[in-house]
């Protein structure tokens, strides 16, 4: 007959509360959880149904037999287990989750899941009477092995709770890693690594501690938008602002491209055959950020083709300056100064021979937007007849502060008092667009006046008018001097100026 095994009735007492309350946080558990998250509950379910057999499994042996104590062991171990990751998901999903506007990383409930399952280990330990600190003190040489065998696990290991605890991305976010050699989709942060699909569609695993080392760009947090570059070379022949308009103009309306902030073009470098200029734009969908940039250059090659700006081909060209022009580009400007000299009505007066002296001595001059032309106080060598673009005439107030009187175009000039009669100049004279302008120098009015002295007085007359044109603006017409007077005195300092007889001409 077999003999029935010796049972101790104090072991069921730890049974006895620690099945209910298990069951109890299993149930407040499931109930608080979402129902997409209630899956989770299924872990702690299998752990305290572990238990419940390995407390029924018991009975059949000795309460001092090896088989007793160990199904002691691990009927504790799941119990206990049970009610620590039901405990788990009580503060992590309910409390912590619900009042953050993020998830948990994966990290931490793997680590609160680690720490909790340890703690539970060292319980059922006691529950059979193995004291675990024995255990940790006989084993202090095997663990300094195993840790530093394992020292780079622990390092990734560390370095993956510092980006969990800083997260400077998340998991959807777009980054690129170092030098740009890495960039794409961040798919999984784990306790090791991070897996990143980039954009050319492959998975790369980057250890934590790489990516704690290591300068990481966030191109979806905190904001989606991120700024783009277009670089462009252009010939040297087109003018800086005609290439800014060019490029800006370019990059609007593509798909993909945002209307705000504006796209904005600069000058970056200039190279040995053509300079190059920088397109930047924004856009706020990085993934899509390499189609985008190829559609702007295929705009910025279509607008600089219809505008007649080239791309040149990278060369070098040795050239005498006196051969700088071709025969058509210099017909074409003599046509131009030519032009510009006969639309200024202060020189009317002079013969036609004069006026085509005085464009052969002329020079094209070229000022970006904003430059300053002329300054007040400065000496006043040369006239300047705007062929193409606006300028703008400022004088000083008591501040200091410039203030704008006027403004010039095309066919208006300036400078003429100086050029007449030696005084400075009285403006400040700033291009306030792109400005081509014709200069005429000093050299070149004494001859033409040493050949004609007879425009003296209608050039006399002219700068008459005009002066009491601008005086207006300033002082009443009744303490203006009288427009005789004023003509009179022009003409005596032109004639002094220039060294002319005071004889009036025959």
């Amino acid at each position: 007959m077999r003999a029935v095994p010796e049972f101790d009735p104090s072991d069921l007492t730890g049974d006895l509360i620690g099945f209910p309350l298990a069951l109890m946080l299993l149930g407040a558990t499931a109930a608080l959880l979402h129902p997409g998250q209630r899956v989770r509950v299924r872990q702690g379910a299998v752990l305290l149904g572990l238990s419940v057999l390995c407390f029924a499994l018991r009975f059949t042996f000795a309460s001092g037999a090896s088989a007793h104590r160990l199904l002691l062991f691990i009927g504790a171990f799941c119990l206990f287990g049970s009610m620590g990751r039901s405990a788990v998901l009580l503060v992590i999903d309910v409390v912590v989750d619900r009042r953050s506007a993020r998830p948990s990383p994966r990290i931490f409930r793997d680590l609160s899941t680690g720490v909790t399952y340890l703690a539970v280990a060292l319980l059922a330990l006691r529950t059979i009477g193995v004291e675990p600190g024995s255990i940790l003190a006989t084993s202090a040489v095997l663990t300094a092995v195993v840790g530093l065998a394992m020292q780079d696990t622990l390092g990734n290991f560390v370095s993956g709770l510092a980006l969990q605890l800083q997260r400077p991305f998340d998991v959807g976010d777009w980054i690129e890693v170092g030098d740009g050699a890495q960039a794409g989709r961040v798919t999984e942060v784990t306790w090791r690594a991070t897996s990143v699909m980039t954009l050319d569609h492959v998975e790369v695993i980057l250890p934590n501690a790489t990516l704690a080392k290591a300068a990481i760009r966030n191109y979806s947090r905190p904001s989606t938008v991120s700024r783009r570059r277009v670089l462009v070379n252009v010939t040297y022949a087109a003018p800086p602002d005609d290439v800014h308009d060019a490029l800006t103009t370019a990059a609007r309306n593509v798909p993909g491209v945002l209307p705000s902030p504006i796209p904005q073009a600069r000058t970056r470098a200039f190279g040995d055959s053509a300079v190059e200029y920088e397109l930047l734009f924004f856009v706020n969908d990085f993934g899509e950020a390499l189609n985008v940039d190829g559609a702007v250059r295929d705009r910025v090659f279509y607008t600089l083709l219809r505008r007649g700006i080239d791309i040149p081909f990278p060369t070098q060209t040795i050239a005498i300056r006196a051969a700088t022009e071709e025969p058509d580009q210099r017909l074409a400007h003599r046509a131009r100064r030519a032009a510009a000299v006969s639309a200024v009505g202060l020189l009317r007066p002079l013969p036609d021979d004069a006026r085509h002296l005085l464009a052969a001595r002329a020079t094209l001059r070229l000022f970006g937007p904003g430059e300053t032309i002329v300054c007040k106080g400065d000496p006043s060598v040369e006239l300047f007849i705007i062929e193409r673009g606006i300028v703008t005439v400022e004088v000083p107030r008591e501040g200091g502060a410039s203030h704008e009187v006027s403004q010039l175009g095309p066919g208006q000039c300036f400078g003429e008092m100086g050029l007449l009669t030696g005084e400075v100049r009285s403006a400040t004279v700033r291009a306030k667009t792109l400005c081509h302008l014709v200069a005429l120098d000093q050299e070149a009015f004494h001859q033409v006046l040493a050949a004609h002295p007879e425009v003296v007085e209608g050039l006399g007359s002219l700068l008459a008018s005009r002066q009491a044109e601008l005086a207006r603006a300033a002082v009443s017409e009744s303490s203006a001097p009288p427009a005789e007077e004023r003509s009179r005195r022009l003409i005596t300092q032109i004639r002094q100026f220039f060294g002319l007889s005071d004889r009036p001409p025959r």
